[in-house]
C-alpha cells in the first residue's frame, strides 16, 4: 500500500463518560466501520480501554486495533481523534486540540455532555470543518469558532455590547430587513 503524503483522519468521535455517542463521523469506508453495528462495537471497545486514563490536561495516545486514537477528556465528555497506524500523532493531536478549543470556546468553557446535545449542531459543524471527508482542512481555533458559532470576527456578541451598540445593531437588522 502506498503511503499517502496527505494525513488523514479516519474518524472523530465524541462519547460520553458511559462510552454512549454523542457525535461521531467517520471518514472511511473499511469492513471495521462499515456498518452502524461495528462502529459502535469499535466505540465500546476503544471507551473501556481508555476510561481508566487520565487525560484531562493534556491529550493521550494509544495504538488500538492497529489504528492511533488520539483522545483526551473533558468533563463528562471523550474526544477522540482516529487515524491510521502510519499517521502522525502530532497532527492527530493538532486537530483533536483544533476541535476541543473550538468546542470549548463555543461553550464559554461549560464544555460538558449537556452542552454537547444542545448545541449538537455547533459540535458537529466543529467536525466538518475541521476535517472533510478524512482530509485535514483548519487547524486554527479561533478562525473555526468564527464559522462554528456563525459571526464574524467584527462582530460582538449581544451580551458584550453596550446598550447603543445593541440599539444600533437592531436598527440595521431592522433596515436590512426592510431592503429585501
Amino acid at each position: 500500500m502506498a503511503t499517502n503524503l496527505i494525513p488523514l483522519v479516519k474518524a472523530i468521535l465524541l462519547l460520553d463518560n458511559e462510552g454512549k455517542r454523542i457525535a461521531v463521523k467517520y471518514y472511511t469506508e473499511e469492513d471495521k466501520f462499515a456498518t452502524t453495528a461495528a462502529q459502535i462495537l469499535f466505540e465500546t471497545s476503544l471507551f473501556a480501554k481508555t476510561q481508566r486514563m487520565t487525560a484531562r490536561s493534556d491529550a493521550e495516545i494509544i495504538m488500538f486495533d492497529n489504528l492511533i486514537a488520539v483522545f483526551r477528556f473533558q468533563s463528562d465528555l471523550h474526544l477522540y481523534v482516529i487515524g491510521d497506524a502510519n499517521e502522525n500523532e502530532l497532527i492527530l493531536n493538532t486537530v483533536l486540540s483544533t476541535i476541543y478549543d473550538t468546542l470549548l470556546q463555543a461553550a464559554r468553557g461549560q464544555l460538558d455532555r449537556r452542552y454537547a446535545l444542545e448545541g449538537l449542531e455547533q459540535v458537529l459543524l466543529a467536525f466538518d470543518e475541521a476535517v472533510d471527508g478524512g482530509i485535514i482542512m483548519d487547524t486554527d481555533s479561533s478562525a473555526l469558532i468564527g464559522r462554528v458559532t456563525l459571526r464574524s470576527d467584527n462582530e460582538v456578541p449581544l451580551s458584550e455590547q453596550t446598550f447603543t451598540q445593541a440599539l444600533a445593531s437592531a436598527k440595521e437588522q431592522i433596515a436590512r430587513s426592510f431592503i429585501k
